[in-house]
């Protein structure tokens, strides 16, 4: 993935000098799979002193994401939309390190993707001491909730294939608005990440997971880049949302296709 963009660095720097003194100002990150969030929060944390924590870390638990597929809806047995995330959690985690002091240590929760469930407390990384920062990095961050009007025709053959009364996608719309948008109002900031489409968001998935396999881009095997395009599926309707300018963001980065950040709207 390579290193991250200094003038995102600085970005971050300048967001954390302008925000509250009283307490850690509260950063976000967001931006779709593969666009360098999470490198871009990993670096600016060290730079600066701040706590770094992802939205893939409170991810209910997977016999509480069954729960949901059982009683609303099966696609929510998937991680990733708004909806499958434990925000009680989080929203606990975010208040311990607003109140830090010197001699704190405080938990942040972790999620193992490949178990596909939360880790156990004792393998959860630790915070010592007062963060200078919290940046907080997710796909969805921002994401402002639809017209009802909106969620009438699918956007891709999951959607119609798998959610034919608009269930799934309707109760995710009600999450963004009540819960999310709750958390979302706790931000100081927000910098926006802005893919030059859709379309791409395939391939840097696919260059991840190359990634994670010890495989150049290219070398990923046809049915593994099959999988991860029906995965991202779940994420097209929002992600699109985003990209149409649906995000609540103080800073808008648009990259190209290498990731090469572009322009930096307020």
């Amino acid at each position: 993935m390579g290193r991250a963009d200094p003038r995102l660095i600085d970005l971050i720097g300048r967001l954390i000098a302008q925000g509250p003194t009283d307490r850690p100002p509260l950063i976000a990150l967001a931006g779709a799979q593969g666009c360098g969030k999470t490198t871009l929060a990993r670096e600016a944390a060290a730079r600066f002193g701040a706590a770094h924590l992802s939205l893939d870390d409170v991810y209910l638990t997977r016999a509480e994401r069954e729960a949901l597929a059982r009683t609303i809806h099966p696609l929510f047995a998937v991680r990733g939309p708004p909806g499958t995330h434990d925000l009680a959690l989080l929203s606990r985690t975010l208040d311990a390190l607003s109140a830090a002091g010197p001699d704190a240590a405080t938990l942040l929760p972790a999620f193992d993707k490949h178990a596909d469930d939360r880790r156990t407390e004792a393998d959860w990384p630790v915070v010592r001491g007062r963060p200078s920062a919290i940046l907080l990095e997710g796909w969805c961050l921002g994401v402002q909730a639809e017209d009802a009007a909106a969620l009438a025709e699918p956007v891709n053959a999951l959607e119609r294939d798998h959610d034919a009364d608009g269930r799934w996608r309707s109760a995710i719309n009600t999450a963004v608005a009540g819960p999310y948008a709750d958390l979302f109002a706790r931000f100081d900031a927000l910098v926006f990440l802005k893919a030059p489409s859709f379309d791409v968001v395939l391939d840097w998935r696919c260059e991840q997971e190359a990634e994670l396999l010890g495989l150049a881009p290219d070398a990923l095997p046809a049915a593994d880049r099959v999988r991860i395009e029906g995965f991202i599926a779940h994420f097209e309707r929002l992600t699109r949302r985003m990209l149409s300018g649906g995000v609540a963001a103080t800073f808008t980065v648009t990259l190209d296709r290498d990731r090469v950040p572009g322009s930096i709207a307020a």
